[in-house]
């Protein structure tokens, strides 16, 4: 396939640094970025090795070594929770019955809008999720359990490190949720419909129809109070973790991101949010009453910078995310940023160093509800 034709049809950024790869190799290369560029925000270089304490917020810069926190490995000496596996299909889901995009197929630009990608070969199709839920070895049976929903799971580092928290009493004794995603990526996909769309759909898909059957499978009791509730995710599954929490805010007050999506991927085209995840730094957050959330975040200097078929200035991840701390700062969030060197996309290093240490500052002013009678 010629170059040029790749270039006006491609569809999902990883498709399209594979196809120009295999052409050009230099011009799939993924910049590197200097935290103190102009216009990023001021940030605290820590030592190599080290995270910012929990204690903190604002913006830091640790690497370019990424050792495991100790957190982050299986110990022996300490209890393990439960791991309850099951699966969802689609047939099951009133919410999402499912799509798919054609294989080999692509989106083209909207000739009027560069923001825009229209896509002709998405259509339904059935899927299967898989559902991890961790319940700590500390759960009380019966008892109201704070809890963490995360995105493209099943997530083995959260559980472990959770293992490792909770003893400590760093962290709460929370249930863990890992829901894996309804599958394929970007516009056209079940997984980018989920996680990429502007709405509160996802989370109302969570709170309907996987929490009440963790509570049945699990025989537990999730807590309703959203300051006992957090989600997470890595790409869009970041982006979707604060959706989640910015449009049902009644639902989740903690968000945990790394290299989240916070950029142009929506679809199906929406001209109430033509911006999609980008918007949220842009215009949505700017102009808008802060709301009760908590939020930590995550980029690495190789982060993903896409400058692709749509030319809307609205695909570089790093950018997005300097611009989402920004905002954030400027309307009086708690919030904590960690810039990472020598990281790419959703680093598995940089998890496994920063994690517990996230996780322990995202929990860090809980105070359970107190039960009335």
């Amino acid at each position: 396939m010629k170059l040029t034709k790749i270039i006006n049809r491609t569809i999902s950024f990883s498709l399209l640094f594979y196809m120009v790869w295999s052409v050009n190799p230099a011009m799939a290369q993924t910049p590197t970025r200097d935290p103190h560029t102009p216009g990023y925000v001021p940030a605290t270089e820590l030592p190599d090795g080290a995270n910012p304490s929990p204690e903190t917020n604002g913006n830091f810069i640790i690497g370019p070594k990424h050792d495991p926190a100790p957190e982050s490995m299986v110990q022996a000496n300490v209890p393990q929770g439960t791991i309850y596996r099951f699966t969802i299909n689609s047939k099951d889901s009133k919410i999402y019955p499912g799509i798919a995009r054609e294989p080999n197929t692509f989106g083209m630009v909207d000739p009027a809008n560069p923001a825009k990608l229209i896509v002709t070969t998405s259509h339904p199709a059935p899927y299967t999720r898989q559902v991890a839920v961790y319940v700590p070895k500390q759960y009380v049976a019966g008892s109201e359990a704070p809890f963490i929903v995360g995105a493209d799971g099943p997530d083995n580092l959260l559980f472990t490190v959770l293992d490792n928290l909770i003893p400590e009493g760093k962290v709460p004794a929370m249930v863990a949720i890992s829901i894996g995603n309804g599958s394929g990526d970007a516009q056209g996909s079940e997984r980018g419909l989920e996680y990429d769309t502007m709405n509160g759909l996802y989370a109302e898909f969570v709170e309907n129809e996987i929490l009440p059957l963790v509570e049945n499978k699990c025989q537990v009791k999730l807590t309703k109070d959203p300051a006992g509730r957090a989600a997470m995710g890595g790409s869009s599954g970041g982006s979707c973790a604060l959706i989640m929490a910015w449009y049902h805010p009644e639902f989740y007050h903690r968000v945990l991101t790394y290299s989240g999506t916070y950029i142009n991927q929506q679809w199906p085209y929406n001209p109430k949010t033509p911006q999609g995840a980008w918007g949220f730094h842009e215009h949505i957050i700017p102009k808008s009453h802060p709301k009760p959330l908590r939020i930590w975040m995550e980029v690495g200097d190789q982060d993903l910078f896409n400058p692709n078929v749509m030319r809307d200035d609205m695909h570089d991840w790093v950018l997005a995310n300097e611009n989402m701390a920004k905002v954030l700062a400027a309307k009086g969030y708690q919030y904590q940023f960690i810039f990472a060197r020598n990281a790419r996309h959703v680093d598995n290093k940089v998890r496994k160093q920063t994690l517990p240490e996230a996780l322990e500052w995202l929990w860090k002013d809980y105070q359970p509800a107190k039960v009335t009678q």
